[in-house]
């Protein structure tokens, strides 16, 4: 199972929530727990999660409704649903919001982990990020937002190490410093 820095669990269930946090504790440094879809919104503002395992019914909505503070999460998170009674209105929506996988209640573990791993495995899908994009900035714009983005953040990953920033990206540490030495 792959591992993050900061998990969101959010699920209106305690027993659930609690049997999630033994399953998952191994692959994640923090897991923050919250039952509401107001309490997420806060967590998303203040500590950004790499990965968000979200019910789809809670006491306060669904969360097809928290695509949008979902989307403009820096470094854009995984995230996994899960329901024991989601529409197929609400699971399009989810997946059209960037859900990258959707588990049925009652859970099974195994299908977790399966789901988990092959979830963190890919790159977060930014098709509907760059559709939103399209008309809104030049193309060639566009492709410095993503370039640039992509750096910062492998160079923050790498502690700021340009060798190790280069190794994540998959280019050469000269393409990279080439790179960085045309920002200045």
């Amino acid at each position: 199972m792959g591992r993050v820095r900061h998990l969101l669990l959010v699920e209106d269930s305690e027993r659930l929530a609690s049997v999630l946090e033994d399953a998952l504790r191994s692959h994640a440094e923090h897991i923050t727990h919250v039952t509401t879809l107001a309490a997420a919104r806060r967590v998303l503002k203040e500590h950004p999660p790499d990965a968000v395992l979200l019910d789809v019914s809670l006491p306060d909505g669904t969360s097809d409704t928290l695509l949008e503070d979902l989307q403009a999460v820096e470094p854009l998170p995984h995230v996994i649903a899960i329901s024991g009674n989601a529409t197929a209105e609400q699971a399009f929506r989810l997946a059209s919001g960037g859900v990258r996988a959707f588990l049925p209640k009652p859970l099974d573990l195994a299908r977790l982990e399966e789901v988990w791993t092959r979830t963190l495995s890919r790159p977060p899908d930014l098709v509907h990020a760059l559709r939103a994009s399209a008309g809104q900035v030049p193309l060639h714009q566009l492709e410095g937002v993503v370039r640039d983005t992509l750096v910062d953040e492998a160079l923050a990953k790498s502690e700021g190490s340009v060798r190790g920033a280069a190794k994540l990206l998959r280019i050469s540490r000269q393409l990279l410093q080439h790179i960085l030495n045309a920002r200045k």
